[in-house]
């Protein structure tokens, strides 16, 4: 079998610490979530904190917006590094769903948290 997934959340202020203590506090799972702020972070040091979270196993990487200074960091450290993904739009339901199904191949998770994530805000 193949070594579970790991969690980068990276977001702006203190969002991405709330979303991971919350996903922790509904799930039971710890240390699954890593998280990221930028807060008192320049562009170098913020990147340095998503590929220093994300090195050493497959991770998919969560970012709270599609465009701004945490999709910047996460996308010119990672783009193109074999065993990391990164979506956009972080929301909670998409935080479990990834929790709850780690053990899948990262091409699939990444669909499934997204699908998760869609269909939380869509009401579908």
């Amino acid at each position: 079998m193949s070594e579970p997934l790991h969690g980068v959340v990276v977001c702006h202020g203190d969002l991405a610490k709330a979303l991971v203590g919350a996903v922790e506090e509904i799930s039971g799972m710890h240390n699954v979530l890593t998280p990221i702020t930028n807060t008192g972070a320049d562009r170098t040091l913020l990147e340095s904190r998503v590929a220093e979270a994300a090195e050493g196993h497959p991770t998919l990487v969560f970012v709270d917006l599609p465009s701004g200074s945490c999709l910047f960091a996460a996308m010119r450290r990672l783009a193109g590094r074999d065993g990391v993904r990164v979506v956009t739009g972080v929301n909670l339901a998409m935080l479990l769903e990834f929790v709850f199904h780690r053990d899948l191949d990262l091409e699939r998770a990444a669909a499934r948290v997204v699908e998760a994530g869609a269909r939380a805000i869509g009401g579908r």
